[in-house]
């Protein structure tokens, strides 16, 4: 059986082709441009596939999520220039008479993670996933399903304490200035030191002040929906980074709650090189076929 897979990002469009072993077959990377010639790439690579049986969506949003809303399936309000108001789904119904499920980029990274610790028998019922990257979001997994009704949640905009060798940066949000995003995103870097965050060495203090940040954002998912474990990728992240964020959580949790062994607790995702939305859209295609 063959399913579909479209990681949208809004740097580029990961497209992938797999079976319901969540094994990919074939893939396909290219720059996130105008809607019309994205989509259009996207719809031409699945064309390719006449065999495929269903199709699961993870976009960069924010996008509406409702099925009984007028805009079910657009990307609404992005600071992504030229996206704004785009009906992403609506494209593929037009072109494919096949079931589509829909969601967010960081819902779809959460889901594959959850799949990838059923399937390695870690018999786990929730889970939080962070990715913090050119922007932060995050996606929340409870008893199998997302959380967030009205929408789809925005985490990524939260506020936090501020760091005091940081209370000068104002914070890059184009909404929000200083929220977890303004504070935390790949080009803070930039923002802060003149440098891509790849260039930093992670002896900089500018690292200890990210993972301040981003310790608060799991002590959030923590106190807020008590996980069986929180997930952190994207560029920014490293196994490297988490030792600095776990000595972080340990202090400002201060044993208020028990999270078990901080190692297990917080972690990096199992699915290598960010790939965790491709399993999850595998898994999320054959979902909404089986409906």
């Amino acid at each position: 059986m063959l399913l579909g897979s479209i990681e949208a990002g809004g740097t580029k469009f990961v497209c992938a082709v797999g079976n319901d072993d969540y094994r990919i077959l074939d893939r396909y990377v290219f720059p996130t441009t105008t809607p019309k010639e994205t989509l259009q790439k996207a719809i031409d690579y699945f064309k390719k596939y006449p065999e495929l049986k269903a199709l699961s969506i993870a976009s960069f949003g924010p996008i509406e999520i409702r099925r009984y809303h007028k805009k079910y399936g657009f990307i609404t309000n992005t600071p992504k220039e030229g996206w704004k108001d785009t009906d992403f789904l609506g494209w593929f119904k037009e072109n494919f008479n096949i079931p589509i499920y829909w969601t967010t980029d960081v819902n779809g990274s959460a889901y594959g993670e959850y799949v990838m610790a059923t399937l390695f028998n870690q018999k786990i019922n929730s889970l939080a996933y962070y990715t913090i990257g050119t922007g932060v979001g995050a996606g929340f997994i409870s008893n199998g399903h997302f959380l967030g009704e009205l929408g789809h949640p925005e985490a990524g905009h939260v506020r936090l304490k501020r760091h005091p060798d940081d209370l000068d940066f104002p914070g890059i949000c184009p909404f929000h200035g200083d929220c977890l995003e303004g504070l935390v995103a790949g080009p803070t870097f930039e923002a802060r030191t003149g440098k891509k965050g790849k260039d930093v060495p992670l002896t900089d203090h500018v690292w200890d002040i990210m993972a301040f940040y981003v310790a608060q954002a799991a002590i959030q998912a923590t106190l807020m929906f008590r996980p069986a474990k929180i997930v952190f990728g994207g560029g920014v992240v490293s196994e490297p980074f988490l030792v600095k964020v776990r000595a972080e959580f340990a202090k400002l949790l201060n044993d208020y709650v028990e999270v078990g062994n901080l190692n297990d607790y917080i972690v990096m995702p199992m699915v290598k090189e960010n790939g965790s939305a491709t399993v999850g859209n595998f898994a999320l295609a054959l979902k909404e076929l089986n409906k």
